[in-house]
């Protein structure tokens, strides 16, 4: 068998290990990776288009109807180099990050966005992009963030739903001028609400605000939200996972939308 590259010192195999570990890289070169057939696949569906796609034949399963991009082949050892993952499954893509602003949002009638401020942990935000995709969300709006949305950990742990559901960082004031703007109400969710989230009417155009892992969402939402909500708990920790908390109201919205 014939590979592009063999050498685990070739400067296109250091390049990718500097975007995979590096924020500062990717925002420099404004580049992200994308591994797996499932998430490129998505972002191939979405419209993007990458620069270049690094394929292990020893690793790979299930081809990709690739468009006229360079492609590269590469050994085992290589490609597990590049990789963030474990058992990767031989395919990765180096994309351009997209740009996306508010204003390029598309909404249906209705809307129901998540609104997810400062979430800190990968998993966690790529778990809530997993519900919006799931739920049929409209988009995702990452205020003041302290994890990249481009990191690979955050697209992996989303299984593509980067790509599938519209997704725009944004300051909390921008974010806030935006909902106003579209008619939205925002329900905050706080331990400290009084009223259950299953009490609250989501037919309405509505955004769901979800806080931080450790303290919640910030006196900015908690004042300007429409709405506190709270999820019932009655064990001995005081809050939940904020992926579980988002997950929780938007299919409370999804049931109330689709009740008869």
């Amino acid at each position: 068998m014939t590979f592009d590259i063999t050498s685990l010192q070739n400067e296109r195999v250091k390049a990718v290990v500097k975007l995979r570990e590096d924020k500062r890289q990717r925002g420099r070169d404004g580049l992200m990776l994308v591994e797996g057939w499932d998430e490129l696949t998505l972002a191939l569906a979405s419209g993007l288009r990458p620069r270049t796609v690094f394929t292990a034949p020893e690793l790979t399963s299930r081809p990709i109807d690739l468009p006229a991009i360079e492609t590269l082949t590469v050994s085992r050892a290589v490609f597990e180099k590049m990789s963030h993952r474990e058992g990767p499954d031989g395919w990765l893509g180096v994309f351009p990050i997209p740009k996306r602003s508010l204003a390029d949002l598309h909404l249906r009638p209705s809307p129901l966005v998540i609104l997810a401020e400062s979430v800190e942990k990968p998993g966690n935000l790529g778990a809530i992009l997993r519900t919006a995709d799931a739920a049929g969300v409209d988009a995702l709006l990452v205020c003041d963030p302290r994890v990249d949305l481009w990191n690979p950990n955050v697209i992996r742990a989303s299984r593509g739903a980067a790509f599938s559901v519209q997704t725009v960082e944004a300051d909390n004031a921008s974010a806030l001028a935006w909902l106003r703007a579209q008619g939205m109400q925002v329900l905050a969710a706080t331990p400290a609400a009084s009223q259950p989230y299953t009490a609250a009417d989501l037919t309405r155009p509505t955004a769901i605000a979800v806080g931080t892992e450790d303290a919640g969402l910030s006196d900015f939402w908690l004042s300007h939200a429409d709405q506190q909500v709270l999820i019932p708990m009655f064990g001995q920790v005081n809050s939940l996972n904020v992926s579980v908390s988002a997950a929780l109201i938007v299919y409370e919205a999804v049931r109330q939308r689709t009740s008869p």
